[in-house]
């Protein structure tokens, strides 16, 4: 028996050309007239307050938010919902602190690298950069498989081609005005966000009625609020660390650091980013667990569409096919340019190549071959969940030793490198599975019951909390 959709594919095909197409253009008009490095690096570090605030928030609220929060609060509860929306702001905040030491202190920088560069040798830094450039194409790989899996559920459009013509149009304007066009796109895309957000937020809430309400929920599922329900506490804390660990090391937010007209413009920027984000992503876990309590047959990662979509209203799918693309172009721009900058500015001490070498030319055709990759993945669906918590571990352990070295000058590049693989290592041990019923030490090198129910259900938990803390400890016994 044939599926039924929401739109027909060739409505939803024609609407994913005509709005990709659009921000393409509109990216590359607007940026013909700036032309230069440091426009294509930091966008001249001239961005005022309202570019740059809706520039952080479009580049942090990606089109997983349609399908992560939802998911993880209908095992998670409020604590996971509650962690999801303070680790996706948290380094907004984070920021202004650090943003203002890296500024004064390599005022002319365009990347965190570039600074760990000057702190560290050649070694450290290189593992830096792999780490960030790693994460970062996880990243883009989620980005684009998400959409398309969205506009395949709306419309049966088949993957491949919502991929390719996402990916068409972001690199065409990106690798053209780089972070001016992004930055620029941004500001145009956060307004149509936040428009079709509040339209889709008033809809559910005003449909829903009292279902919509912590009341409907503690009565169809009590343990997603209960704080006795030890994962609204593992949960939680699980997705702050991962999720704020990995969002410090995203090259887009430090080049926005730079991209500030001035220190002030930053800290506002920020702090209203920081506001802006944490009720999005909120609402989106709470749409989640509401939709679990009114259906616990529902796919979990489906919440926010099968509250908005109950009347298969053809507008409001339209509606999410427009909010889907503004989210995903919004990230991809920003991930293609920042892993272009860290090419550009990191290259020359990374590789030994010719001096006459063209490090901004040769970037671009770095992202055009991580873009093959990225649309071969997302056109076949893969779910990447797992290789994002992986990339998320690889932060964990390297976030504590690298940001603590702006402060302690004793922190040399061999307590450092020592510090980042103990964590990496004991963090890997402690993994679970794609099954999540096991890992390398709980089950395979030592038996499950060797352990507690405590750390057996909660391996990633543990895992993330190990990755991160104990780099710590390995500092404070080479006593730095």
């Amino acid at each position: 028996m044939d599926k039924t959709y929401f739109i027909s594919q060739s409505t939803s095909l024609s609407l994913v050309i005509i709005i990709s197409l659009l921000f393409a253009i509109l990216g590359l008009y607007h940026t013909k007239k700036f032309k230069g490095i440091n426009n294509y690096l930091t966008a001249n570090r001239n961005v005022g307050l309202f570019s740059l605030t809706t520039s952080l928030v479009a580049s942090a609220l990606g089109a997983w938010i349609l399908f992560g929060p939802a998911s993880a609060a209908t095992w998670g509860g409020i604590g996971a919902v509650i962690g999801y929306a303070l680790g996706t702001a948290f380094p907004m905040i984070f920021l202004i602190y650090l943003g203002k030491k890296i500024r004064k202190e390599f005022p002319k920088g365009s990347s965190l690298i570039e600074f760990m560069r000057k702190k560290f040798g050649k070694s450290l830094f290189k593992l830096i950069l792999l780490m960030t450039i790693f994460y970062m194409f996880i990243f883009l790989c989620a980005e684009v498989t998400a959409v398309a899996v969205l506009i395949n559920y709306i419309s049966g459009t088949e993957l491949w081609i919502t991929a390719i013509i996402v990916l068409f149009a972001t690199l065409t304007y990106t690798l053209y005005g780089g972070l001016r066009a992004s930055i620029f796109t941004d500001n145009i895309q956060m307004i149509v966000i936040g428009i079709l957000l509040l339209i889709s937020v008033t809809y559910i809430i005003s449909f829903t009625g009292s279902e919509f309400s912590f009341a409907y929920i503690e009565q169809k599922n009590p343990q997603l609020l209960s704080r006795s329900y030890s994962p609204n506490y593992t949960a939680g804390l699980t997705f702050f660390i991962a999720v704020a660990a990995t969002n410090l090391f995203h090259q887009g937010n430090w080049q926005r650091v730079y991209a500030a007209k001035d220190y002030q413009t930053l800290k506002k920027g920020l702090i209203i980013a920081f506001l802006i984000i944490v009720p999005i992503v909120f609402f989106m876990g709470f749409a989640g667990m509401v939709s679990f309590s009114i259906d616990s047959s529902a796919r979990p990662d489906l919440g926010f569409f099968t509250l908005l979509l109950r009347e298969q209203t053809e507008i409001l799918s339209l509606i999410i096919v427009t909010l889907g693309l503004a989210l995903t172009i919004s990230t991809v721009d920003t991930l293609v340019n920042a892993i272009s900058s860290l090419f550009v500015v990191d290259g020359k001490a990374t590789f030994n190549f010719n001096k006459k070498t063209d490090y901004l030319k040769l970037s671009k055709y770095f992202i055009i071959f991580l873009s093959v990759i990225t649309f071969i993945v997302a056109s076949k669906g893969y779910d990447i969940l797992y290789l994002f918590l992986l990339a998320d571990l690889f932060c964990c352990a390297f976030v504590l030793t690298v940001f603590l070295s702006f402060y302690n000058k004793n922190i040399n590049e061999k307590t450092a490198y020592i510090s980042i693989v103990v964590g990496l290592i004991a963090g890997f041990l402690m993994f679970p599975f794609p099954d999540f019923s096991k890992s390398l030490l709980v089950g395979v090198l030592l038996p499950k019951e060797t352990f507690t129910p405590l750390i057996t259900q909660s391996l990633l938990f543990w895992s993330f909390l190990v990755a991160t803390f104990l780099p710590m400890l390995i500092l404070k016994i080479r006593k730095v």
